[in-house]
């Protein structure tokens, strides 16, 4: 979309085609039922003394689970972020410059068949995969991955190796964020998900918001390729935590 906005109008338009999107959630959120479950969940009032509060995330049986998924999610997110913000002008930089050289539409080609054959499915299969491997199986594969593929994507240097190695880049380095809220769901009660999920999630993506930062500050110094070898320790790093959750495939939501 900025690829082909850009060239008739400026970045303002462009934020404003990003806009049109919330309003078709606020359009579909409508019509979307509350759950059953929470509603059962809630009955009469609550205070902020009852069992429900926040601060039962950090008590026991939570505090590890809370922990561990707060971290898994940090560290996948500072990984993500690190990666995904500077890939375009990784992709669009001149070589001399430390980047690829395929200016602004050969990177928008690039981009779009990494969202469309790498991230998209990535997001969609992991449920499928955790149905079958089991929840922590499936947080490594797609983990692991992710750490071992972008340090190959950062010594690519033709057009077709960063098409192949950036889709799969995409899909296992996007894909595990589906299983934060698989996993998150099944870890914690009604009466907690929301507050695990939510801060487990969004504490983590707060913290992550460094991670342009860092690695642009990086780059400064050694070049994009040399950062992303940090986005893949961040995700190595990912993947060391979910040894820290238990196994909940087939657990039964209370």
């Amino acid at each position: 979309m900025s690829g082909i906005v850009l060239r008739y109008f400026d970045w303002r338009v462009v934020f404003f085609f990003g806009i049109i999107p919330a309003f078709v959630t606020l359009w579909i959120r409508k019509d979307v039922p509350e759950s059953e479950m929470w509603r059962k969940s809630v009955a009469p009032a609550t205070s902020p003394s009852d069992a429900s509060s926040f601060a039962r995330l950090f008590s026991a049986p939570y505090l590890k689970s809370t922990l561990a998924l707060l971290l898994l999610n940090l560290f996948g997110l500072f990984g993500w972020w690190g990666l995904f913000t500077w890939i375009p002008p990784y992709l669009s930089l001149p070589v001399s410059q430390g980047g690829r050289g395929f200016g602004l539409m050969g990177t928008t080609t690039l981009l779009v068949f990494l969202n469309l054959a790498g991230m998209f499915p990535g997001y969609v299969s992991f449920g499928w995969v955790a149905d079958k491997l089991g929840r922590k199986r499936s947080f490594l594969l797609y983990l692991l991955g992710a750490a071992l593929l972008v340090p190959i994507y950062a010594q690519a240097r033709g057009e077709l190796a960063l098409l192949i190695l950036g889709a799969l880049v995409a899909f296992f380095g996007t894909g595990f964020f589906s299983g934060s809220g698989i996993i998150g769901s099944e870890l914690f009660p009604t009466a907690l998900r929301a507050r695990a999920l939510g801060f487990t999630y969004n504490g983590a993506r707060t913290l992550s918001a460094l991670a342009p930062f860092v690695i642009g500050r990086i780059s400064e110094q050694h070049g994009l390729g040399a950062a992303f070898y940090l986005c893949a320790l961040a995700f190595l790093l990912s993947a060391f935590m979910v040894t820290f959750l238990p196994e909940t495939k087939g657990k039964a939501l209370t």
